[in-house]
């Protein structure tokens, strides 16, 4: 399949851009001769590559609204996993096939979702054609039975996934150090190097996390991980909020990834913000993501990069800090770069996943610097266009089926609680 942009501003210049075989084939200011299955005109519209969410629970759109301005570990414990025990594949399925669509409709072309039941979650996103790493939580709390019935769910999962769409990667997803045993943890550190799988973790999201981890190993939870061998390049941390600095040298020492999530650190209150300048002094990888929809409430990538950058300037008092730039960056190339994927950027080679945005819209005006206004001014809602692996997912801000992805949405929400 083909696709020729035309009229499309790039960089401040009007080009035309062919997209063949799910990636970025040509570039020029115009492309006379090319034949293209599709051609699309993109008047008024500047391209800019898409956006990766590093971090999300896709389904929990189903708990949008339902537990708010609760403590975290309350939170947990009494209101979300007890009614996640109820969930089954098909409700995972409606509520991810919601996430699927909020997403493409605010701009994001790649997410990173650790859920339960993986296979309704991995149904809805080839079906709307995202790309995605999908892991199912690993959860032992320390019980053997649990151990075994996690291990082997996930050897089960693993080789499903080589069913699943092409555009979907198959992710090991320990939940934190204090629901995954040691046992477990090892586990995952020999499956992950054995099939070469990255790992999906929450770390060091509180300072309970970390004071727990103390009493119980006697150190901090990135020293722990490191006797255990967990840390490698495969390993995604997701929140590290409560790190100091030598945990980020290690951290650095293993070329681990992190991916911050403002938003939902906020509305928790977990206590201390990301320490970004120092993951920057160190060379560590940081990209971002909305979390769940539980906990944020929304997946709007826009607004998670003008979270992430007014609270780092807030937090270290100094407005140069994360500029919008750096932002931007930690978004696209950064989350491609995260999961390996050959994205984030609009080049000739790249993977074809770009958006379309109005430039008309009052927000982006008078427009003198797009990025700013992108990450400071703007909402998913400028994004006209969005297109995955050189397909158009929604074009004109219409996406084949929202209205039926909604209502099976709202349905599913409503038996979720009946039972």
């Amino acid at each position: 399949m083909s696709l020729l942009l035309k009229n499309v501003c790039l960089d401040g210049k009007s080009v035309e851009i062919y997209l063949a075989d799910g990636r970025i084939a040509k570039i020029a200011p115009e492309l006379p001769g090319v034949a293209a299955d599709e051609v699309y005109d993109g008047r008024g519209m500047a391209v800019v590559p898409g956006l990766y969410n590093g971090h999300s629970h896709a389904a929990m759109t189903l708990f949008r609204g339902y537990a708010d301005d609760m403590e975290l570990y309350q939170w947990l414990t009494t209101r979300i996993w007890p009614l996640e025990a109820k969930l089954d594949e098909d409700l995972v399925y409606h509520g991810a096939r919601l996430a699927c669509l909020e997403m493409i409709k605010s701009g994001t072309v790649f997410f990173n979702d650790m859920y339960w039941h993986v296979k309704g979650t991995a149904r809805a996103a080839g079906e709307l054609g995202l790309r995605a790493a999908l892991n199912a939580v690993m959860i032992d709390l320390n019980d053997p039975k649990r151990f075994r019935k996690q291990v082997e769910d996930n050897t089960r999962l693993y080789a499903e996934s080589r069913t699943f769409d092409k555009r979907l990667q198959f992710v090991l997803g320990p939940h934190a150090i204090y629901t995954v045993s040691e046992k477990g943890l090892a586990w995952v550190r020999d499956f992950a190097a054995e099939h070469d799988l990255l790992i999906h973790m929450h770390l060091s999201e509180t300072e309970k996390e970390v004071v727990d981890c103390i009493n119980e190993h006697g150190l901090r939870p990135v020293a722990y991980l490191e006797r255990i061998g967990l840390l490698s390049e495969r390993l995604v941390a997701v929140h590290a909020a409560w790190l100091d600095e030598e945990e980020i040298a290690i951290l650095e020492k293993y070329r681990v990834k992190v991916v911050h999530n403002p938003v939902s650190n906020m509305k928790l209150a977990v206590g201390r913000s990301f320490p970004y300048c120092h993951f920057v002094d160190h060379g560590v990888l940081a990209g971002l993501g909305t979390d769940g929809c539980a906990s944020n409430n929304n997946l709007d990538m826009f607004e998670t990069m003008k979270f992430s950058a007014l609270l780092q300037k807030f937090t270290t008092n100094d407005p140069t800090v994360q500029p919008a730039a750096e932002a931007w960056r930690m978004a696209t190339v950064n989350g491609a770069r995260i999961f390996g994927l050959d994205g984030g950027e609009i080049a000739c080679g790249k993977l074809a996943d770009l958006l379309l945005i109005d430039t008309s819209r009052p927000e982006l005006a008078p427009g003198h610097s797009l990025v700013s206004d992108l990450v400071y001014s703007a909402s998913g809602a400028v994004v006209d266009t969005t297109i995955v692996a050189g397909r158009i997912l929604m074009r004109h801000r219409r996406v084949e089926g929202e209205e039926e992805i909604v209502a099976g949405a709202r349905a599913a929400a409503r038996r979720l609680l009946s039972l």
